[in-house]
């Protein structure tokens, strides 16, 4: 998808805001308690995501996630397909207060990437 430059110099600023986690790291985060946080929109959630993701999509984060996750340090993985609407959502829950947000490095493709060998 061609974004505007707008668009990808705000991701790109969110993205040099949050700390990235490689693929291979996932399972093992989430084996001590990390919550992979699919924020893509319902239908690409149903369609592929990490075993055992929360999935709240970008438009609603805001709105849901204290309800849904109410610990500021509950360690989240945000993803979407590569970077860009994970380091926003990353960016915008860090100036929410959680204190443990990462983005995963190259989002669900690079995870589905190291999985399929």
């Amino acid at each position: 998808m061609q974004y505007t430059r707008k668009f990808q110099a705000m991701a790109d600023a969110a993205r040099a805001q949050v700390e990235e986690v490689a693929p291979e790291q996932v399972d093992e985060l989430m084996a001590q308690g990390a919550i992979a946080l699919d924020i893509r929109d319902k239908e690409e959630h149903d369609k592929s995501h990490i075993p055992n993701s929360l999935n709240i999509s970008r438009g609603k984060l805001e709105m849901v996630i204290e309800k849904k996750v109410p610990d500021l340090d509950t360690t989240l993985l945000c993803y979407c397909n590569a970077y860009n609407r994970g380091s926003l959502s990353a960016a915008a829950l860090q100036s929410m207060g959680y204190r443990n947000v990462k983005v995963i490095a190259g989002g669900l493709n690079a995870y589905n990437a190291l999985k399929q060998g």
